[in-house]
């Protein structure tokens, strides 16, 4: 006599596969994918997320070219005005020119070294335009003239007055500025 197999059985609540533990699924439910265990029955379940769509891909170097500009003429106003209402220039504030002129040009313009360079020499010449710009604010504040006058009329008198108060400190703080761009423009186009 030739044994044949069982007939199939419905599913029965109770152990399965021999665990005591685990629980029969209901027909038709699936668990999420990568769950270690199936949902309760009746238990609520997420639907699932929509896809992601990929990253825009930023390789734009005249875009970020044209947004470090921007930045770079705006945080050389603001570190002007700091170092004009102080007397004093201060190194934190040329890491933020530096950072967010480099930040302006790698959000915007990716990875590049073209945009790295860009950002370097932006922020260099930002930090020259708000040393400046503070210069002229102290001297119109001397002379009891207004700014535009001071550095519109007489930029050539800035300028001297500059390279008198220059020191060294002065040209730590273009080296700052710089290796805070580079930085940031390489971080921020990642």
């Amino acid at each position: 006599m030739s044994q044949s197999a069982p007939p199939p059985q419905p599913p029965q609540p109770g152990p399965v596969g021999g665990n005591p533990y685990a629980q029969q699924q209901p027909a038709g439910a699936a668990g999420a994918p990568g769950a270690p265990y199936p949902p309760q029955p009746g238990a609520f379940t997420a639907p699932a997320a929509p896809p992601v769509p990929p990253a825009p891909v930023r390789n734009n170097p005249a875009l970020g070219l044209l947004m470090a500009l921007v930045a770079a003429l705006a945080v050389a106003g603001l570190y002007g005005a700091i170092i004009g209402l102080t007397k004093h220039e201060i190194g934190w504030a040329a890491v933020g020119v530096g950072f967010l002129i480099g930040l302006a040009a790698g959000k915007a313009g990716g990875r590049g070294p073209a945009v790295a360079v860009a950002s370097v020499l932006l922020a260099l010449g930002s930090v020259y335009l708000g040393q400046l710009v503070g210069e002229a604010m102290m001297m119109a504040k001397y002379f009891h003239v207004g700014f535009n006058e001071v550095f519109f009329d007489h930029l050539d008198l800035v300028q001297k007055a500059w390279k008198q108060d220059a020191g060294p400190l002065t040209f730590v703080f273009f080296g700052i500025a710089g290796y805070a761009a580079f930085s940031a423009a390489k971080k921020a186009g990642a």
